[in-house]
């Protein structure tokens, strides 16, 4: 009798909240805003159990995992696009000098005016990582806003422009299940809490 795979489940947990977050920037690798660390440890957030925590390799989720007191493996396919010569800039920046570039970028799920990477890169890279957890039991990740979207889009099966049409927030929960055949979402954008 072989054994039986595990059921699958992935629950994401977007960062904690930044500057760029909070001043419509686009990222570099900063760390969350100040104060909240301690917002977070005294939030009192039992994990669940889990085979595996995952982060992205940027400070910002490394940081929201460990003040949530997970021990997590850093996971590069997971990690924030690369949004090229445009980190650290805000969107008015852009705006003011590459309009035509953001519009390209907010439209075309293939754009790269900012010679990073496309929201359709991003979505593979993530799809490619959802597809290895298929067997992985289950798997808390620390991670992006963009990531989560990406891994919503693939679950669904959606179009790569409906990317902007979802919010997810700092420190929200989104749960993602594997039935043995393809993954389903049973919850997203909830907020983190006791």
């Amino acid at each position: 009798m072989e054994p039986q795979a595990l059921p699958s489940r992935i629950t994401f947990i977007s960062h904690a909240a930044t500057l760029a977050s909070r001043h419509a920037s686009f990222p570099l690798d900063e760390a969350i805003t100040e104060g909240e660390l301690e917002k977070l440890a005294a939030m009192g957030w039992v994990a669940p159990s889990a085979q595996q925590v995952c982060c992205g390799p940027e400070r910002r989720t490394w940081q929201t995992a460990t003040a949530l007191g997970l021990r997590p493996t850093e996971t590069v396919e997971i990690g924030e696009c690369n949004y090229g010569m445009w980190g650290g800039k805000q969107i008015d920046e852009i705006q003011a000098s590459n309009p035509a570039g953001l519009a390209a970028w907010l439209t075309d799920v293939q754009a790269t005016p900012h010679g990073g990477e496309s929201i359709a890169q991003l979505v593979a890279r993530v799809g490619a990582w959802l597809e290895k957890q298929a067997n992985a039991g289950h798997t808390v990740a620390v991670t992006h806003p963009a990531v989560i979207r990406g891994a919503i889009l693939c679950c669904l099966q959606a179009p790569l422009t409906s990317f902007w049409r979802l919010d997810i927030a700092p420190l929200s929960v989104t749960d993602l299940r594997f039935n043995g055949r393809s993954w389903t979402a049973r919850s997203s954008g909830c907020p983190l809490h006791r």
